[in-house]
């Protein structure tokens, strides 16, 4: 590291040193940044990245599974320009409002409403992330049950491999080990369910409709041992998106719904990644006929070009809430940037753009052309386990044995050096980290001929990564 107090040391400082000597990186090992570096993008069209040294790269990632729309659109530039010179800045607190938030809230309902099913969710509240939406959403289950008189009634089941965010509650919901180490997590107010992904956890030749019974099972086992008076919600993605894009065994959420609604208990659905297109519909609460009672929304509302999420609350919850309160006044709960009107103009525009040029039909069809291709160029690779997935959220998990399905060792990173080969043939993937699946999820506005470039260059990545796979897999 550079002694900045010299002169000819700050003379000779890169954009590389002064990231390593002033930036905390989110989920970055530190000794190997402050060794090897940043990895600095400087700029981004439609689904191409240009790195900091000029090297091209075809985005499959997405960002992080966020820029659904592609980057670099004018449209959005314009729509942010007018909404900063318009009205830069108001708040939401004590019934205070502005024009485009109450109109992105309006549009949002009624895209659920429309291609979700769900007339029940009656109301949304903005945030920035999706983590604090689901901070918000754990308080509600609480405050919930407060106003209801059964304040016990406040545990949530989350499951293994989900991902929730990393707040502090939303961090405690996530079911991903590593998240948890050295943060002293999760509380004991959240348990974690098996996760559901038949290829990896199920028994030797268990059928899927068997594995189902089994996951069910685990879930009713759980509210008996904790007893339903005290659960109060069960949260789910609808697809595991950081978990490996797992896709749920035939009939599984019919069958939580209905144990949900025998106990009393909430669901909500995390359709941070899945809402707004990414599984070929505009949200998997639609496509699996889910009816939450919390919804929690991000990532593609604004395609990432402004920090808005949104907690999406059913009539239910709305009833109670408004119910109680002539006695208990406020809700005390919300945010400075809450429905901020920048980011609620830059939403209404993401979505324009979504509806006008047919992008989550785009994502059905050449998501559905993508997984066709990349199963049929690397889906007997000896160390290719399985390729799977819905729309643009595709993941490729990998095995030491693929005929025995025995994993590699999570230390061994396996994944991950296909993910960073990729990269080294202008490719960008993202390594996940709670199985060893490298995951595509890429702007929805990618074009088929994009899918065929992609599908060489991760063929070309592992090719050249087959040899260090072969020696990790004898280890």
């Amino acid at each position: 590291m550079l002694d900045l107090d010299t002169t000819r040391d700050r003379a000779n400082y890169s954009l590389e040193d002064m990231d390593r000597n002033s930036l905390f990186h989110p989920l970055t090992p530190i000794a190997l940044h402050q060794q090897n570096g940043p990895k600095i993008m400087a700029a981004a069209q439609g689904v191409r990245l240009r790195d900091h040294a000029g090297r091209e790269m075809l985005d499959c990632s997405g960002g992080l599974w966020c820029v659904n729309i592609g980057y670099g659109r004018p449209e959005i530039a314009a729509a942010a320009s007018k909404a900063i010179l318009d009205l830069n800045y108001w708040h939401l607190f004590g019934s205070s409002s502005n024009e485009m938030t109450i109109r992105l809230a309006d549009r949002v309902l009624n895209l659920l409403h429309d291609h979700a099913g769900a007339r029940h969710l009656k109301r949304v509240f903005f945030g920035t992330s999706g983590s604090d939406a689901n901070d918000t959403n754990y308080k509600l289950v609480r405050y919930y049950a407060n106003l209801r008189g059964v304040p016990e009634k406040r545990k949530i089941i989350s499951r293994k491999g989900g991902y929730h965010g990393l707040t502090a509650a939303a961090a405690t919901l996530t079911g991903i080990e590593a998240y948890h180490t050295a943060w002293s997590l999760p509380s004991t107010d959240v348990i974690h369910a098996e996760c559901p992904h038949q290829y990896r956890f199920g028994l030797p030749g268990e059928s899927e409709a068997a594995y189902c019974d089994r996951l069910i099972a685990d879930i009713e086992q759980i509210i008996a041992r904790e007893g339903p008076e005290t659960i109060g919600a069960f949260i789910a993605e609808p697809i595991m998106g950081t978990g490996g894009v797992l896709i749920p065994p035939a009939g599984y959420f019919e069958r939580v719904q209905k144990l949900l609604d025998q106990h009393d208990i909430l669901l909500i659905a995390d359709e941070v990644i899945t809402g707004f297109g990414r599984t070929g519909e505009w949200f998997g609460s639609g496509l699996f006929g889910l009816k939450p009672d919390l919804l929690t929304l991000a990532k593609g509302l604004t395609s990432a070009y402004f920090p808005v999420s949104a907690s999406v609350v059913s009539e239910r919850i709305w009833k109670v809430l408004e119910a109680a309160s002539p006695e208990h006044g406020p809700v005390m709960h919300g945010f400075t940037y809450s429905g901020h009107p920048v980011g609620a103009a830059i939403a209404m525009a993401n979505l324009d753009i979504m509806e006008s040029e047919g992008m989550v039909a785009n994502s059905a069809e050449v998501g559905a052309y993508l997984l066709e291709n990349l199963k049929a160029r690397i889906g007997d690779h000896p160390y290719v386990g399985d390729v799977r997935g819905r729309g643009l959220m595709i993941g490729v998990e990998f095995m030491a044995d693929r005929e025995t399905r025995k994993p590699f060792a999570a230390s061994q990173n396996a994944h991950r050096l296909v993910a960073n080969q990729a990269v080294e043939h202008g490719l960008m993937v993202r390594a996940l980290p709670f199985l060893e699946v490298v995951a595509f999820s890429p702007p929805l506005c990618i074009t088929k001929s994009d899918c065929d470039e992609a599908v060489d260059r991760f063929a070309q990545a592992l090719d050249a990564t087959t040899p260090a796979l072969r020696q990790l897999a004898r280890t």
